[in-house]
């Protein structure tokens, strides 16, 4: 290995089993694996992930309230007990595969425009997700959210997801947050997650302005992990959904933000309200 040294962090809310997978991954994962920290977002299982989280060995740091994912991370990160070479930010229900974290380090060590990598990602059955995307257009995005569900290999939705791209090394718009790499300094560089999302977009966000600020996201496939989706958000459907819709909302609306869009915004505020009572009916 390059000698390199990597923070992890994962932020839990209701996630016991699931963190406890993961954390049980970490050892295989990579020799340059330091300190590890579970921020719990203080939910009903809090004592119970910070047992799990003392018996593996990881700190575990308690929130006073649920302040979401991108705020989660940014509290992990700012607890961090001394400088790190690289970030590996990850959801709890994720299981880390044998030398993924140094595959990704090393790639980051050739890849020195890189901010951040992100690893294949299998679903629980062994499907390829696709995790490495082209960053979300008003056609594109808004075609994927009408027909993604119903109609996936449309065309829009295929070229936005990338997905016959999942066994090659490449530049993405965006990398999925479920499990990502990231160079301090391209996080820094940022001012890291935009806390304003409190759940979902916000790794698109953060692809979106490393992009415009000068660095590559870049998707490694000879790093790979499981994404178990099992922790709560599975759980609270119709909460999650709402929270998607808002922040595709935010970041949309932002991307097309002068006055000469405002029909552009209620058009995507109107579309999106009514996908949601749709999927939630």
């Amino acid at each position: 290995m390059t000698g390199r040294s990597v923070l992890v962090v994962t932020v839990t809310y209701d996630s016991t089993e699931a963190v406890r997978q993961f954390l049980a991954s970490i050892p295989d994962a990579g020799e340059s694996i330091g300190e590890v920290i579970v921020a719990e977002n203080a939910s009903s299982e809090a004592l119970q992930t910070k047992a799990v989280a003392g018996a593996a060995g990881a700190r575990f740091l308690p929130l006073s309230s649920n302040v979401g994912y991108g705020s989660g991370v940014a509290a992990a990160i700012d607890a961090a007990s001394k400088p790190y070479d690289y970030i590996l930010v990850s959801n709890p229900d994720v299981v880390l595969g044998r030398g993924s974290v140094d595959v990704l380090v090393a790639a980051a060590e050739e890849r020195l425009d890189g901010g951040s990598f992100g690893p294949k990602i299998l679903t629980s059955e062994g499907d390829v997700y696709p995790s490495a995307r082209r960053l979300p257009s008003l056609g594109t995005g808004v075609a994927h959210a009408l027909f993604g569900r119903v109609w996936p290999t449309n065309p829009w939705s295929m070229k936005y997801r990338a997905e016959r791209e999942s066994d090659q090394r490449r530049n993405a718009g965006w990398l999925s947050g479920a499990c990502l790499l990231i160079r301090p300094s391209a996080y820094r560089d940022i001012g890291g997650f935009d806390l304003s999302y409190f759940m979902y977009f916000e790794d698109v966000d953060l692809g979106d302005r490393l992009g415009r600020a000068g660095w590559s996201n870049v998707y490694i496939p000879e790093a790979v992990i499981t994404h178990s989706g099992a922790h709560s958000a599975s759980r609270n459907v119709k909460r999650m959904e709402r929270a998607h819709h808002d922040s595709a909302y935010r970041y949309l609306s932002r991307k097309y933000s002068g006055w000469y869009n405002a029909p552009v915004r209620l058009a995507l505020r109107l579309g999106l309200w009514g996908r949601l009572w749709w999927i939630s009916r």
